[in-house]
């Protein structure tokens, strides 16, 4: 039988990209939030299993874990996707609670507690793989995008407990840290973003495709990572470096 891989968000953007490349080689089953068209045309595509997952749910997040655990009978990799941006890019002076609570719920504390639930099973079958799909906001302040920086960078601490806690075991905990990419959560300012990555915002003056972080989920997935748990994958076109 195929490994079996968990993909939140799975519908669309890289999550898309992540589940098509998984699937030749593993069951997928992938998550959806709110677009069920292209859920399904995913599961047309690469014959995965679709399930509807509000992350912020915790019955919407046992569902998940006991659909793949009742169909397959395990779980060898978790990749937690799934984010969503603020609905309105405001001011930190101007953002609203409202905002925070939604983004705090579904980026950082829905992918935490996946995360518990895919682990405890993990623990129990000697092994696994979780990817944390993080972006360079962790660590990159954007005055008019709090809300989701903070969460962002909570997700990427709790990346680093999960390592730590499960490094001992064989569960073996990832960070992939994608830059900017091109999905539909940046279409509003794509244009702004390619001119300045011209002007030589980034070192590797393209932006991100989807498939490039599939790329490195696929590394993960087929061990080559195996010896580097905790390890945080830039995957940014040389955002990160810092020159002079």
């Amino acid at each position: 039988m195929k490994p079996v891989a968990i993909v939140t968000g799975a519908s669309r953007g890289i999550g898309r990209a992540i589940a098509l490349d998984l699937a030749r080689t593993h069951q997928v089953i992938g998550t959806y939030r709110g677009r069920l068209d292209a859920a399904q045309s995913l599961a047309s595509e690469t014959g995965c299993d679709i399930l509807r997952c509000e992350l912020s749910s915790p019955a919407d997040r046992v569902a998940v874990i006991n659909a793949a655990l009742e169909k397959y009978g395990r779980i060898d990799l978790l990749v937690n996707n799934a984010g969503m941006s603020q609905r309105q890019r405001l001011d930190v002076l101007e953002a609203s609670e409202e905002s925070f609570d939604e983004l705090i719920a579904n980026n950082l504390k829905g992918p935490h507690f996946l995360t518990q639930l895919a682990a405890r099973h993990m623990l129990n079958q000697g092994s696994g793989r979780i990817v944390f799909v993080t972006s360079i906001s962790a660590y990159t302040a954007t005055t008019v995008r709090a809300e989701y920086c903070i969460s962002k960078a909570g997700l990427s601490m709790s990346a680093a407990l999960w390592a730590a806690r499960l490094a001992p075991h064989n569960v073996l905990v990832f960070e992939i840290r994608p830059g900017i990419i091109r999905t539909d959560m940046i279409a509003a300012v794509e244009k702004n973003y390619e001119e300045r990555i011209a002007a030589g915002l980034l070192p590797q003056r393209r932006m991100g495709e989807p498939r490039d972080i599939a790329r490195a989920v696929r590394a993960i997935a087929d061990g080559y990572l195996d010896y580097a748990a905790g390890q945080i994958l830039n995957i940014d076109g040389g955002f990160h470096l810092r020159t002079l």
